[in-house]
């Protein structure tokens, strides 16, 4: 009967899309019924939070899925040629790269990105049932916007904010999971040679950052220009490995000394390393 249902209410489409997957009941139940009853069918479920979508779907669908993150527009989807793409990395240094704000003037992209960086956050990114203190996560999105490029220390981050740890590392890991920022971690060969337990963190999408603290200057009078080339530069390598199929590690590498390489991937035994400079 279920089977049936579901046929009536999708008809003929050769393509389903469900959007924030997440917040249906049995989900991943009613996608594995379609799939293997009308296997015809294409489906694609999107979510705006990796951990609900992931807890809901990948058990009944495994081995008949593939998982894909959708990221903010891209440079090569934007331009035609390197001259085009001058012009926008510095609109996507300042506003960003969703498509919204990307088809916006700037003063209604800049009123969009202020509520994005609040309302999105607590309303869309996090389930209901997700238990945190809104003021704590907002107060911890601004530290790390303002330490943006900069190594981040839970400790450090805990005293700010007046919490523990655990409390921080765990609020990070929400924001992970909702794809709002991401983190590097050290690499490491040479324990005695690296400092200790440090990373740092970058955001998805730079027009939500510059949100979060109201910044949104042109790049010829910005102070932290070089933080954003270094989390744009970033994010738009993680999109070429994804869109090329490339399976590779990022970190970054610090010595004790002060010396530091911005971005270091490898892929097997290869490695490659890569400095930032918008100069």
């Amino acid at each position: 009967k279920g089977a049936v249902e579901l046929k009536n209410l999708i008809g003929d489409a050769p393509l389903v899309i469900i959007d924030e997957a997440q917040r249906i009941d049995n989900i991943g139940i009613t996608l594995k019924l379609i799939h293997d009853t009308y296997p015809a069918i294409r489906l694609l479920a999107t979510g705006s939070s990796s951990l609900d979508l992931a807890n809901k779907i990948k058990e009944p669908l495994t081995g008949r899925s593939i998982e894909l993150t959708l990221y903010p527009l891209s440079t090569t989807e934007l331009a035609a040629n390197s001259i085009e793409a001058e012009g926008i990395r510095a609109k996507a240094l300042v506003y960003g790269a969703y498509p919204a704000i990307w088809q916006s003037p700037e003063p209604v992209a800049t009123d969009m990105l202020r509520r994005l960086a609040t309302d999105y956050i607590y309303r869309d990114a996090f389930n209901p049932s997700t238990h945190f203190d809104q003021t704590i996560m907002n107060n911890l999105l601004q530290l790390l916007a303002y330490q943006l490029g900069n190594e981040v220390s839970y400790n450090e981050l805990a005293s700010h904010l007046e919490i523990d740890k655990n409390t921080v590392k765990r609020y990070i890991d929400l924001l992970e999971k909702a794809f709002i920022i991401f983190r590097l971690n050290q690499f490491r060969r040479n324990q005695r040679t690296v400092v200790g337990r440090l990373r740092k963190v970058y955001f998805y999408d730079l027009g939500v950052r510059n949100g979060l603290i109201d910044a949104f200057q042109p790049i010829d009078l910005r102070p932290d220009i070089g933080a954003l080339w270094e989390n744009y530069a970033i994010l738009e390598r993680m999109k070429a490995l994804q869109q090329h199929k490339i399976h590779a590690s990022s970190y970054y590498w610090r010595h004790k000394t002060g010396q530091e390489v911005d971005y270091i991937e490898t892929a097997g035994e290869a490695i490659a390393a890569y400095e930032f400079k918008w100069s």
